[in-house]
């Protein structure tokens, strides 16, 4: 992986970091990490920097939130510590495939990873990726996790049908949405 460093007026330092999955020029800002910027194979880094330059207002946006950010992470780092692996895969493999049999849906395999962007995850081949944080959410909000990847064993995006077929196993999820971006600074 290529990483160059450049700085950038107004917004300072930032890394570029070439990238096998990226398929555009992708910035984000993460808490104790500051802006990134993936560049995809066959962009080049100018190209890269000119496109940071021109979002340089996107970025002092974002940058200015960091600091609050920070402030929660730390406050939630303390509820996720001591996970142990075992233990989380079998609570959350039990309770998936209990979700799963009560609602008629199949998936393959299961992973259970420490993961720090994204509470789960489903492949197209149906692989369920969980996050070993997701055992110390309250258990409404693990629940929702596991179905919303159960319903994309079936549904492979987020359109209207997917959100149809949520809303009608867990009621209305957007509240759930909501209260689970509380615990979001936990993942980093």
């Amino acid at each position: 992986m290529t990483i160059h460093l450049f700085h950038v007026e107004g917004v300072g330092d930032v890394r570029f970091e070439r990238s096998r999955r990226a398929k555009r020029i992708n910035i984000s800002i993460r808490p104790f990490k500051g802006v990134r910027v993936a560049v995809p194979l066959g962009t080049s880094f100018q190209r890269a920097r000119e496109f940071a330059e021109s979002k340089k207002r996107w970025i002092r946006k974002h940058l200015a939130t960091l600091p609050q950010l920070e402030e929660e992470q730390k406050a939630f780092s303390g509820i996720f510590e001591g996970i142990n692996r075992k233990d989380a895969r079998i609570i959350l493999v039990e309770r998936l495939q209990e979700l799963a049999d009560k609602h008629g849906f199949n998936y393959n395999r299961v992973y259970v990873r420490n993961q720090k962007t994204r509470w789960g995850s489903c492949s197209h081949r149906n692989n369920i990726s969980l996050n070993i944080k997701l055992v110390r959410l309250p258990a409404v909000l693990m629940d929702y996790i596991l179905v919303h990847e159960l319903v994309h064993t079936q549904i492979k995006n987020h359109g209207p049908r997917f959100y149809a077929e949520l809303e009608r196993i867990v009621g209305n999820w957007k509240p759930l949405e909501k209260r689970l971006r509380q615990y979001d600074a936990g993942l980093v």
